[in-house]
Formats: structure tokens, sequence, C-alpha cells
């Protein structure tokens, strides 16, 4: 799986106003910016994620995604712009 597919997958599913992937195409590592984390912990937010990725995790298609997930605001805060 290619980064953009990847993030389309993603975007498909949770509205991101930004989100930054690198990986070797098995491996991710993902910073995703949206709104719908708000209120969420971040157990919720990343079972939110891996929901838009349906079966992808369990047929060893992305065997790996470590992520960091912000509010607009959270992010904001990181000094960076959504």
């Amino acid at each position: 799986m290619t980064a953009e597919e990847l993030r389309q997958r993603i975007t498909a599913g949770l509205a991101c106003t930004h989100i930054t992937l690198t990986g070797d195409g098995r491996h991710w590592y993902a910073s995703i910016v949206s709104p719908e984390f708000e209120g969420l912990r971040a157990i919720a937010r990343h079972q939110r994620v891996y929901a838009t990725l349906g079966t992808s995790m369990q047929t060893d298609e992305v065997h790996a995604l470590s992520m960091k997930t912000y509010t607009p605001a959270e992010w904001a805060v990181q000094g960076q712009q959504p």
C-alpha cells in the first residue's frame, strides 16, 4: 500500500484537517488532526482511525500503524497550522 492509498482510506472515513504519513508500505507512522477527536481519549481516537481501514490491518496489508492524534485546537497548541 502506498502513502496516498492509506491517506485516501483514512480520509474517506474520517474528516481530517491534516494528515502526515511516513512508512515503508507495511509499517506506518501518522500524525492525524480531526475535529472528530474532540472529547475522545487516545484509545478511542485510535479505534476511530483503525475503523477507517476495515480489514487492512487484519489481512496484514497494513502491518503496523503508529499514530499521534490531535484535535485542531491541540494541533494549534503544538505550533502547527491545520
